[in-house]
């Protein structure tokens, strides 16, 4: 049977360390049957951000990869604090945010590096929620993108 443990494995992808918070917030909440997840970077494997403005420093190919090394911080968070994927039914609602140049408008494509990686783990039914793709002047750190989520569990996961 198909778990999403066994659809993350699938991709072949690592996760990086789960991100520490960097200001006073918790980086992700339980509420009920929720999961309120933070803001989250582009933290790597090693720790390290990846940085650049988008149409300043990368390309939109490049700041697709960045999306996706912020859903694969998120997944990193889930574990650490869940233990396990398995425990998220579905993504309810993603916001993210791209720090890019004022004439870029490509924002959706952006974010699709993470809502695709969410969609390749819980399924495209459970893994597609509602989203908003906006642009920024800055992010912290000068990370091209920054985005933050809400899923539901299984009940009594």
């Amino acid at each position: 049977m198909e778990t999403p443990e066994s659809n993350f494995t699938k991709t072949g992808l690592t996760l990086p360390p789960a991100p520490k918070p960097l200001g006073v917030y918790k980086p992700c909440l339980v509420d009920g049957k929720y999961l309120y997840l933070s803001g989250h970077g582009t933290v790597q494997p090693d720790g390290t951000l990846i940085i650049g403005r988008i149409g300043e420093d990368m390309d939109q190919e490049h700041g697709k990869l960045a999306a996706r090394q912020v859903g694969l911080a998120m997944l990193a968070t889930i574990k650490a604090n869940l233990g396990s994927l398995n425990r998220v039914k579905k993504v309810i609602k993603v916001l993210g945010m791209v720090n890019c140049i004022s004439t870029f408008e490509k924002h959706p494509y952006i974010i699709n590096g993470a809502s695709e990686l969410f969609a390749q783990v819980w399924g495209e039914e459970n893994g597609i929620g509602v989203r908003s793709a906006v642009g920024m002047g800055s992010l912290p750190d000068n990370i091209p993108v920054e985005i933050e989520a809400m899923f539901e569990l299984h009940e009594g996961a």
